[in-house]
């Protein structure tokens, strides 16, 4: 079953996506990689409707996403920023704050083991979220969207300011959690060999155009489009490769 279908997605006044035409399977990992400026967010933003697209049509599960109510999509369609703002409050506090939106709080949410999963200590539950350095709001961003339990997870560079081990422990959770709980994931990184040890397809993006999308490592080894083989290969700007 596809889980998102979007046809002829064109945004913003010079179209930073242009004519996106794609869908998703249900319990897919797909990594979103391309050029900076490419319209990778743009298109994150669209699934979880931060935006509008100007043109086209999103749907998910067979229905158009604007015909579902706001939050309940948000909570379905979980959204994690690479700058994450904090809500006012404590870690606790922003962690639980979509379940107490449906009247949920904290038997039915662990934020503690939540914290533990993103490779933070319980201990900062009390902290002031606003006083939390970049790589800790990136990780309790990560735990306050699966606080929701969503169906999909939509990761825009959530490991860019995590070191090595705790950039392995975010990839091995997500991972973990797709296949386990078959929660669909669309991941955007400029790191190529973070996009080849998380995910099982690519989709490379440039000048807001979808160039090439494929299974990995294929996609990467042998690109059919000129544009998404000058990018693998360090031809474009905007690509890392550690």
């Amino acid at each position: 079953m596809d889980v998102w279908k979007y046809r002829h997605l064109e945004s913003g006044t010079v179209p930073t996506l242009q004519q996106i035409s794609a869908s998703v399977e249900n319990g897919s990992l797909i990594t979103l990689v391309g050029p900076s400026g490419a319209g990778k967010s743009t298109l994150l933003w669209l699934l979880n409707r931060l935006e509008d697209p100007d043109r086209g049509e999103i749907r998910l599960r067979g229905r158009s996403i604007k015909e579902i109510d706001v939050l309940g999509l948000r909570r379905e369609v979980g959204l994690v920023l690479q700058q994450p703002v904090m809500l006012p409050g404590t870690v606790k506090d922003n962690i639980l704050y979509g379940p107490r939106l449906k009247g949920a709080g904290e038997r039915e949410v662990d934020a503690a083991q939540l914290l533990s999963d993103v490779g933070l200590s319980p201990s900062l539950l009390d902290r002031d979220a606003g006083k939390l350095s970049g790589g800790q709001r990136q990780r309790v961003a990560l735990a306050r969207t699966l606080a929701n339990r969503p169906r999909v997870l939509l990761l825009d560079e959530v490991t860019s300011s995590l070191d090595p081990q705790s950039t392995a422990r975010i990839e091995n959770l997500i991972i973990r959690l797709n296949r386990e709980k078959n929660i669909t994931v669309l991941w955007v990184t400029h790191n190529l060999k973070q996009a080849l040890r998380v995910g099982r397809e690519a989709w490379i993006l440039v000048d807001g155009k979808l160039v090439e999308a494929g299974t990995l490592p294929g996609v990467f080894l042998h690109p059919q489009n000129a544009l998404a083989g000058a990018y693998i290969s360090g031809k474009l700007e905007g690509v890392e490769e550690h």
